[in-house]
C-alpha cells in the first residue's frame, strides 16, 4: 500500500478518519463500524469520562457547587449532583438529558458532546455570566425551592446569559447595505436591510430576544415564581428508578402491516422516552431510563408509540406500573444488614392492574429489582417487559 504525500495541511482531527478509510478501501473485511470506532477511539468511553470528571471544574456541581456530582446533563455539558439532578429531570429531556455517571452506559457520542460543549467552567461562563445581585447561587445545603429557582432561570428562562454577546445584528451598520452579525458570531445573513422599514420598528422589535433577559422581565418572574410553585411538591424525591425497556410483543399495526414502536416513560412531571424500532411488532429495546422517585410516589405511565413522520405519532397502547411496593422495599433493604439474594415481595397480578403475571421483587447482588409484564390497555393486543431498579439517592 503506498500513500502519496501532498503539501496540503490536512487537519490533524481528521488524520485518523482518512487513513481508516483509505486501510479499509484495500482491506474490506475490516470495514466495520466496531472496528472504525476502536480506530478513532483507541481509549474506552468509561475511561474518556473518567478523565472529564477529573478536570478541576467537572469536579463540583455546576450549579451548587456540591463535590463529586454523580450525575451529568448530556445535553447542556454540564456535571451536577444528586439533588439538582433531580429539577434537571423537571426541565423535560428537551433542555436537560440527565445521565448518571456510573450508572449508566456512555456512547463515544454522548461524551464527544460532553468534550464538545466544554464542561462546568465553560457553560457557567456562559449561563451564569450576567447573575444580579438580586439572586444569589445556591450552596450544597440550599433548600430544593432555592435550587428549582435557580435552575429554571439558568437553563430554560435563559436569565443569566450576557445580553451584549447574545445580542446578534441589533442595530444595523451605518454605511453597509446587508446586515452582519457581531464579532462574537462569525456566520452572516445575506439578505438586504430595508433601513425605513427599520426605523419604524419599534424599540422592542429590534432588540427581541436580548430584552427578554433583560432585569426588568416582571413577566417572566411572575411565570418562573408560579411555575416553581407549582412543581415543588413534585421536585422532593426520595430514590431514582433505573426502568429497562427490554422488549414489545405482538404490538398494535399502526403503518399498513407493521409499526415503528417506541416507549414513552412518565413519573409525575418527568418524561423520558426509547429509541425508535423500525418496522417491527416485536421490537427489542434493551434499553435503560433513570427517573426521579417523587416523595409521594406515583405510578409509572408507560405508553407506546408509532412513530410517524408527516403526521401525528399513532397510539399503540398504555399502561401503569405501582412502583410504590419497590420503592417501599428498597427503602426496608437500605436499614437492614442482609447481603444475600432473596426475595422482597411481589406486586400480584389481578382484574384491577395490567399485569400478566405476578411482578417478583428480589434482591440480587445488593440491588432491589422487579420484573413486570404488562398488558398494554386501550389497544387490540400488545405485551411490554420491564426490569425496574430502586436506587438510593446515595449512589
Amino acid at each position: 500500500m503506498s500513500v502519496q504525500h501532498g503539501n496540503s495541511e490536512v487537519n490533524s482531527g481528521s488524520t485518523g478518519v482518512c487513513l481508516f478509510d483509505l486501510f479499509c478501501s484495500e482491506t474490506p473485511s475490516l470495514n466495520s463500524q466496531s472496528q472504525r470506532n476502536q480506530w478513532l477511539y483507541p481509549v474506552s468511553p468509561r475511561e474518556r469520562l473518567d478523565s472529564l470528571m477529573r478536570q478541576a471544574g467537572n469536579k463540583f456541581c455546576a450549579d451548587c457547587g456540591s463535590s463529586e456530582p454523580k450525575w451529568a446533563s448530556s445535553s447542556l455539558g454540564v456535571f451536577i449532583c444528586i439533588q439538582c439532578s433531580g429539577i434537571h429531570r423537571s426541565l423535560g429531556v428537551h433542555i436537560s438529558k440527565v445521565l448518571s455517571l456510573k450508572l449508566d452506559e456512555w456512547t463515544d457520542e454522548q461524551v464527544d458532546e460532553l468534550v464538545r460543549l466544554g464542561g462546568n467552567t465553560v457553560i457557567n461562563k456562559r449561563y451564569e455570566a450576567c447573575i444580579p445581585n438580586s439572586i444569589k447561587k445556591p450552596k450544597p445545603n440550599s433548600s430544593i425551592e432555592e435550587r428549582a429557582d435557580y435552575i429554571r432561570r439558568k437553563y430554560e428562562l435563559l436569565q443569566f446569559l450576557d445580553s451584549e454577546k447574545n445580542l446578534q445584528c441589533t442595530f444595523p451598520p451605518s454605511q453597509q447595505r446587508y446586515l452582519t452579525c457581531s464579532p462574537s458570531n462569525s456566520s452572516s445573513y445575506g439578505f438586504p436591510l430595508d433601513k425605513r422599514h427599520y426605523e419604524k420598528q419599534t424599540t422592542k422589535a429590534r432588540i427581541g430576544t436580548a430584552l427578554r433577559h433583560s432585569w426588568g422581565r416582571k413577566e417572566s418572574e411572575h411565570k418562573i415564581s408560579k411555575k416553581s410553585h407549582s412543581v415543588a411538591g413534585m421536585i422532593q424525591f426520595v430514590g431514582l428508578i433505573k426502568v429497562n425497556v427490554v422488549k414489545g410483543t405482538n404490538l398494535a399495526i399502526r403503518d399498513v402491516v407493521t409499526s415503528d414502536p417506541y416507549v414513552m416513560l412518565s413519573l409525575g412531571h418527568q418524561s423520558v422516552k426509547t429509541r425508535v424500532i423500525k418496522n417491527n411488532l416485536n421490537p427489542v429495546w434493551n434499553e435503560s431510563l433513570m427517573l426521579s422517585i417523587p416523595e409521594n410516589v406515583p405510578p409509572l405511565k408507560v405508553v407506546v408509540y408509532d412513530k410517524d413522520t408527516f403526521s401525528t405519532d399513532d397510539f399503540m397502547g398504555e399502561a401503569e406500573i405501582d412502583i410504590q411496593p419497590l420503592v417501599t422495599a428498597a427503602k426496608a433493604y437500605e436499614k437492614s444488614s442482609i447481603n444475600e439474594s432473596m426475595q422482597l415481595g411481589k406486586w400480584v397480578a389481578s382484574g384491577e392492574n395490567t399485569l400478566v403475571k405476578d411482578g417478583i421483587i428480589t434482591l440480587e447482588e445488593g440491588k432491589v429489582k422487579q420484573e413486570v409484564q404488562l398488558r398494554l390497555q386501550k389497544v387490540e393486543r400488545g405485551v411490554l417487559d420491564i426490569e425496574l431498579e430502586c436506587l438510593p439517592l446515595t449512589q
